[in-house]
């Protein structure tokens, strides 16, 4: 699978407007058939930071994301948002999901 992880920082004053502005961006990419995750958290040490963890089934699966629509418009709106060019990590990995952390499980109470 394709995993990209990307930093976006954005201005303060936009900070409570951006989840809500690439919305609709994160819902048409997760119904890409081969998006196979699309996940938003921010950073507990910069508010002004918001992290994207997303994957794709294969090279053709990110290649047609990046041309579509909705990667145009949205690369339109963060552009407006953020407050430095964002920073990205984009590799080939081995699986098709998440795996499971061998090392913590939860213990019965």
């Amino acid at each position: 699978m394709i995993f990209i992880a990307v930093k976006f920082t954005v201005r303060s004053a936009e900070r409570d407007n951006w989840l809500p502005a690439v919305e609709e961006f994160t819902l048409a990419t997760r119904q890409e058939p081969g998006n196979l995750f699309f996940d938003w958290s921010y950073s507990v040490e910069n508010p002004d930071q918001f992290v994207l963890l997303e994957a794709f089934a294969s090279q053709e699966a990110g290649v047609a994301h990046v041309n579509s629509e909705h990667f145009k418009a949205a690369i339109d709106t963060m552009s407006e948002l953020v407050s430095e060019v964002p920073e990205i990590i984009n590799v080939e990995v081995p699986g098709d999901d998440w795996s499971r952390m061998s090392e913590v499980t939860p213990r019965n109470r």
